[in-house]
């Protein structure tokens, strides 16, 4: 049981964690013809846009209603309404996912009540679905603002027919890259089942060409997918910040589900499989049995350099549960963790402590580390402290291929393995010719 420590700070130096709205609009951006709109001001889809234009390196559809000092004061449901219109115009969306931000939030704007009003006002909305997920940004943080914005979309979800005994339902939390979303949807549908990912980043920040220019996304979850939720035999919540929009399905439409908190390391990819063996009714493939003892393999092989090394990590609750019980299990020490927000899962870490702060708790709790773990804003503290950076979470800014890069799985866990121990290795390489280079120079 791991102690939550939240430093009694008036003001966050260096921070850490990204805004709710940028969670919100991630995921929001793995439905198809969908363009998240902010309801703000303009600096603040601008900040969230530049952040996920720099780590997916792809165009990023955001939209806002502008607000300024003066619709700020008087409301802004006059603002909101314009820019609705504008879009249906302009760029035709199949879905808006409607995100309010700190200004309105503090504001207090009835956001609710003013989609209701426009509706009435304009019946040529009646088709078109806008999901309002509430992400003020002056609390909470991107996994809380990815979970409001996946719980806000199920909710939306509409009454279905029949039930479909090879359909599940697959919430993907925020800890799960493109990547992982299709090596995910690989492994369910090697077992017969049909998959609905609530959201599909693996179809749409996937990192792919399309045959135009597309103001809107042009993949993901369809709307018509949407509807044909409320038809699953089971949802698999990936993440426990999924747990919410879970429990919605199970009391809207009496769907069981399981959460599986982690899909790294080869105990938690053993479950996952047994769990679809179980619900499919057909044994796990032959290809995966072999991916198996291929990880095996690559455990045997670089268990001598995670053993004992202290590694200090700064992530989302989510993705720091995962890795933590990843690096336990290859023999690695916690030597600090720091997170952005609350989470049932903090407690229930296998550490001593774990700090909800920012990056300059980080960088004070993780001199004497072997390794770092965190976004790219950890790479000025590893610079200062001479310990080499394993870059994960958002943003990552300084490196390419963020959007296939893959850590579930068998084969995701072996990437993580060569990625980490080749960090190790060197560290060790350098410390072996540096008394050799002492004794050259003399």
């Amino acid at each position: 049981m791991a102690i939550v420590t939240v430093p009694n700070k008036s003001v966050a130096v260096n921070p850490l964690k990204q805004s709710q709205a940028l969670g919100a609009s991630l995921a929001f951006l793995g439905l198809k013809g969908m363009i998240p709109l902010f309801h703000g001001s303009q600096g603040c889809t601008a900040f969230a846009k530049v952040v996920l234009v720099r780590h997916f390196r792809e165009a990023i559809p955001l939209a806002t209603t502008a607000m300024t000092e003066v619709t700020t004061i008087l409301g802004g449901e006059e603002n909101l309404e314009q820019a609705i219109l504008t879009l249906v115009e302009k760029v035709n969306p199949e879905i808006i996912g409607l995100c309010s931000t700190g200004l309105t939030e503090t504001r207090g704007d009835d956001i609710e009540r003013f989609i209701k009003d426009i509706r009435k006002r304009h019946r040529e909305l009646d088709h078109l679905p806008i999901v309002f997920a509430p992400t003020p940004d002056f609390k909470g943080a991107l996994q809380d603002g990815f979970a409001a914005a996946v719980e806000s979309i199920v909710r939306e979800v509409p009454k279905a027919g029949g039930i479909r005994t090879e359909q599940v339902t697959i919430l993907a939390g925020s800890a799960f890259t493109p990547g992982d979303v299709q090596e995910i949807k690989e492994m369910v549908t090697a077992f017969g089942l049909v998959p609905i990912f609530v959201p599909n980043l693996g179809a749409s920040l996937d990192g792919h060409l399309e045959d135009g220019y597309n103001a809107i996304t042009a993949s993901g979850t369809t709307v018509k997918q949407l509807q044909e939720v409320g038809s699953s035999a089971f949802t698999i919540a990936l993440g426990e910040s999924m747990r919410g929009a879970a429990k919605i399905l199970e009391e809207r439409f009496g769907i069981p589900y399981e959460v599986f908190g982690e899909l790294t390391g080869l105990e938690p990819v053993d479950e996952f499989l047994q769990a679809l063996a179980i619900l499919s009714s057909n044994s796990v493939p032959e290809k995966y049995r072999r991916q198996r003892r291929q990880l095996q393999d690559a455990m045997l092989d670089t268990h001598f350099y995670f053993g004992a090394k202290r590694v200090s990590l700064a992530l989302e609750p989510d993705l720091l549960w995962s890795t933590v019980n990843f690096l336990q299990s290859m023999g690695s020490q916690i030597h600090a963790a720091v997170t952005t927000t609350k989470s049932p899962l903090l407690e229930q870490l296998p550490i001593k402590s774990v700090t909800i702060g920012d990056l300059e708790d980080f960088e004070q709790l993780a001199v004497g580390s072997d390794l770092l773990i965190g976004n790219s804003n950890v790479n000025a503290i590893a610079k200062r402290l001479s310990i080499p950076l394993y870059r994960l979470g958002i943003p990552i800014y300084d490196r390419l291929g963020n959007g296939q890069f893959t850590k579930v799985g068998y084969r995701g866990t072996m990437e993580l393995l060569f990625g980490i121990g080749n960090l190790f290795l060197e560290q060790e390489e350098s410390l072996v010719l540096s008394p050799l280079s002492l004794v050259k120079d003399n």
